[in-house]
């Protein structure tokens, strides 16, 4: 695997650009979504290993109240998770086979992020269940880095980045079947990665109408709708139809990728972590981010060039420059 396999995965690497534009330290949001254990055990479980008190939030939701790292939010991920009766009870039951339990944490500073690695060893040996452990668990770990700034300067590097080492990110390392199958985590449209490609002068009212215009969905291995909806929530809401509907505006870059493989015993979360280092990285080089621009638009002309062309190429890129952590 062309840089892929060279990325770290003792440590989490710092950002390229630490701080936001009011120079505070740049947090980070985490959601793990898994089987095999109830909202109720990993609630206990977490407060085991990372302190705090666990509080019935709902009857399928639970808080970590006073953890070193702040809240925790512990349920079943289904918007029915507050259905009662008999007749509910058994139908989440049953889709207990096919929808995860998630924890999210609150934004965190970046000395916070090596507890996770302590709770995901944890959830690991008490049985939870990730993306690999059947056929039909589609299940992600979702990295939600603040934006370092809310001008198209600050966020087209990191789309751009984004969108040119995306089939490195999910095919050198691939993603689940199960991921690849389900719509939760599509990649960008390749018109979309040839407009970035092309783009020169954009403001980011064309930023987001690009993005609308070919991804106007919360589906994708990056999901840039919470963003955009924060900056300009009107325009983004126009783009959707005239509302948000499920978008949740926030000042974060929403990293849907990767798997959770938490039953895997050489994952780490940090590895997950790094590989988002690498693209904000590029996205910190311009005369590198450039290049590889003026390569996409030749890669996208030469008819007999692939994917598989252009993944080995940038991994190469990755790997000789020095960009994965």
């Amino acid at each position: 695997m062309h840089g892929t396999a060279d990325i770290d995965r003792s440590h989490f690497a710092p950002l390229p650009r630490p701080t936001n534009a009011a120079g505070e330290e740049r947090r980070t949001g985490v959601e793990i979504e898994f089987a095999g254990l109830t909202e109720d055990e990993a609630a206990h479980l977490a407060a085991e290993v990372l302190g705090g008190e666990v509080e019935r939030a709902g009857p399928r939701e639970r808080r970590v109240t006073g953890s070193v790292i702040g809240e925790l939010k512990v349920y079943l991920d289904t918007a029915y998770r507050d259905w009662h009766g008999r007749l509910a009870e058994a139908g989440l039951d049953l889709a207990r086979s096919l929808v995860p339990v998630e924890i999210v944490t609150e934004p965190l500073l970046h000395d916070d992020l090596p507890a996770l690695e302590t709770l995901r060893e944890a959830l690991r040996e008490a049985g939870a269940e990730g993306s690999q452990a059947a056929a039909l668990y589609g299940f992600g770990l979702h990295l939600n880095p603040e934006i370092p700034g809310e001008t198209v300067e600050d966020l087209a590097p990191v789309v751009t980045a984004y969108g040119l080492l995306e089939d490195w990110l999910r095919y050198e390392d691939p993603i689940d079947t199960s991921r690849r199958i389900l719509p939760f985590s599509d990649p960008w449209p390749r018109p979309f990665v040839d407009a970035l490609a092309q783009a020169e002068g954009w403001s980011l009212a064309d930023l987001t109408a690009s993005y609308l215009e070919h991804s106007a969905t919360r589906n994708r291995g990056l999901d840039m709708l919470p963003v955009l909806s924060h900056v300009d929530r009107a325009r983004v809401a126009e783009g959707l139809g005239g509302s948000l509907g499920a978008v949740k505006p926030r000042p974060a870059f929403h990293y849907r990728l990767p798997d959770s493989r938490v039953n895997a015993s050489g994952w780490r979360i940090a590895y997950e972590w790094n590989r988002w280092v690498t693209v904000e990285r590029l996205a910190a080089r311009p005369d590198l981010l450039d290049e590889l621009k003026a390569r996409w638009r030749a890669h996208r002309r030469d008819v007999f060039s692939t994917i598989a062309d252009w993944r080995r190429f940038t991994g190469n890129v990755v790997a000789s420059q020095g960009l994965a952590p």
